[in-house]
């Protein structure tokens, strides 16, 4: 500023004027030298690093690059060199350096929510990323940035300490928790899930509530996302997972069983106990060929050290038809490559009803994968429906017309032969008389 003063004054102008003068040809050279800085440090300081990350031998820093962290810090340069240089001009020196120091700030802020989201892509790299998500952590860092960046950007423009900003939000904190209720829920939602381990990226939930049923694709501090099996997105408020009740089903996928839990019902007029000729023809069925022999010999046993008559059936002990049965489904389930050896399996029996007697396949199959499970699941249905016979035994069926049409066959010929005279009302009533003979008659 001394210089150009000098150098005006030399040349025979007024102090006055050589003031104003010397105070422009000031600020353009720090213009030019803020420019200058810029292009340096963008073209030079800043693409050198960014291609030293690029081709380096480590993969997850190219995050940095992507998200333009140091990108972001260019404007950082130019804010600096005003602030450094304002002292060279006394007249604005203080409104300069306050708006430097506000651009920094704002500078700094961008560059600091880039460098977290940075983080958030480097932590996606490894394997803990896929149990413990850290993107509601980062929007809560990446609010409390802006935050902290909105009062020091003010308070600097104010020249007022951050502190009395602070207070005067304190003052406001009702208005703002009416307006920012969704984030706080977010978060402390957000902090829950984590803290208790609820729910991760990968699980299968079902939240019937809101039609979800699917696995969880991303958890942000406002909502979770479910891709449903039909392959659409179910958005939840985060929050709503703390509050209403939901099914996770990752015990199931870490256990590596999935439940079978299915019955089928037995006709029970076709219950009955065990001839000879039946155990015979069941000693031959492989699964249960040992068994029926270790049965024979302790039912025998224990009829002569108790003196059974055997001449009726209903004395001693005696093996059953659907008792058998059950212990056929018991040594398939123990013998089908599809189940789960280390995990519970068994065939019981269920309340009787007026539909049958229900006996239940409880198993685990040993692959989780829906489309495996399914085909494991109907593969033992498969045989166990088709064996059902093989015992002497009856499927329990509602019957159906054409079940009702078997008892009679000149039923249905009837009631086309009625529907054919409905013309008159002394038609039907002759044909309504015919059908009630005809019925009785038979």
């Amino acid at each position: 500023m001394q210089f150009w003063i000098n150098l005006l004054e030399n040349q025979g102008l007024s102090p006055e004027l050589a003031g104003h003068i010397a105070g422009m040809a000031t600020g353009v050279s720090i213009l030019v030298i803020a420019i200058l800085s810029t292009l340096f440090a963008k073209r030079v300081v800043v693409a050198r690093l960014n291609h030293y990350i690029e081709t380096n031998a480590i993969k997850w820093d190219n995050a940095i690059v992507e998200r333009r962290v140091l990108d972001r810090l260019v404007p950082f340069v130019p804010a600096l060199v005003f602030y450094l240089f304002a002292p060279s001009l006394p007249n604005y020196a203080e409104i300069v350096q306050r708006l430097s120091s506000a651009y920094m700030i704002i500078a700094a802020t961008f560059s600091f929510i880039a460098l977290l989201d940075a983080a958030g892509d480097i932590y996606l790299n490894f394997e803990i990323s896929k149990v413990k998500s850290i993107t509601v952590l980062i929007q809560v860092l990446k609010i409390s940035v802006w935050i902290l960046g909105g009062i020091g950007f003010v308070a600097t423009l104010l020249d007022k300490s951050p502190v009395l900003l602070f207070s005067g939000i304190g003052a406001l904190a009702a208005v703002l928790s009416f307006v920012f209720k969704d984030t706080l829920l977010g978060l402390v939602a957000s902090a829950q899930l984590a803290a208790n381990d609820m729910v991760r990226i990968g699980d299968w939930i079902e939240m019937p509530k809101h039609n979800a049923d699917g696995f969880v694709t991303d958890i942000t501090l406002y909502t979770v996302k479910v891709q449903n099996w039909d392959r659409t997105i179910t958005t939840i408020p985060t929050y709503t997972l703390i509050s209403d009740s939901f099914k996770n089903w990752r015990g199931m996928q870490q256990s590596g069983g999935r439940r079978i839990k299915r019955s089928i019902n037995i006709d029970a007029t076709s219950i009955k106990f065990c001839t000879e000729e039946m155990l015979q023809r069941f000693e031959k069925y492989q699964h249960i060929s040992d068994y029926i022999k270790q049965k024979k010999e302790e039912l025998e046993k224990y009829n002569k050290e108790h003196n059974v008559d055997p001449s009726q059936l209903v004395n001693g002990r005696r093996l059953t038809n659907i008792g058998t049965f059950r212990a056929y489904i018991q040594a398939y389930l123990k013998n089908h490559p599809g189940i789960h050896s280390g995990m519970i399996q068994m065939a019981r029996h269920l309340t009787p009803t007026e539909h049958g007697l229900p006996i239940e396949i409880y198993a685990f199959t040993n692959d989780t994968a829906w489309v495996k499970y399914e085909a494991i699941q109907a593969d033992i249905f498969d045989h166990i429906l088709a064996v059902i016979p093989q015992f002497d035994l009856r499927l329990f069926q509602t019957p159906t017309g054409h079940d009702l049409r078997s008892i009679n066959p000149n039923t249905h010929l009837m009631a086309q032969d009625a529907s054919t005279h409905t013309s008159r009302p002394d038609q039907q009533m002759t044909t309504s008389t015919t059908t009630q003979a005809s019925i009785a008659e038979e």
